[in-house]
């Protein structure tokens, strides 16, 4: 069988891709997830057409400013602050973590 077959359903013939019930196929859909992954391993869709450009309409140099800014944010945050404003951070984060242990505990 080829990714072209066609099956019977209800009466009509839809292509395979399609669900039989009248249920719109999603993101979710394992057969969409397959020909998605498909598509990007061969650098194509299957009908031979180029897939579309994730940085269509996109300022190169935005891009590229973006992706080296996200990579040091974090860092570049820990080093600017003083120990002290870290370990309030710190705590701060733990009460948080404890009262939402706490809440899942109680009925």
């Amino acid at each position: 069988m080829g990714l072209n077959f066609v099956i019977l359903c209800h009466g009509t013939r839809r292509a395979a891709m399609e669900p039989c019930l009248g249920v719109q196929a999603t993101d979710h859909d394992f057969a969409t997830i397959a020909r998605s992954i498909v598509e990007q391993a061969i650098g194509e869709k299957l009908d031979g057409l180029p897939l579309p450009d994730p940085n269509a309409g996109r300022n190169p140099a935005a891009v590229a400013l973006g992706q080296l800014g996200g990579a040091k944010g974090g860092k570049a945050r820990a080093q600017a602050l003083t120990p002290g404003r870290r370990a309030e951070i710190a705590e701060r984060a733990a009460e948080r973590r404890c009262a939402k242990e706490r809440a899942k505990e109680r009925p």
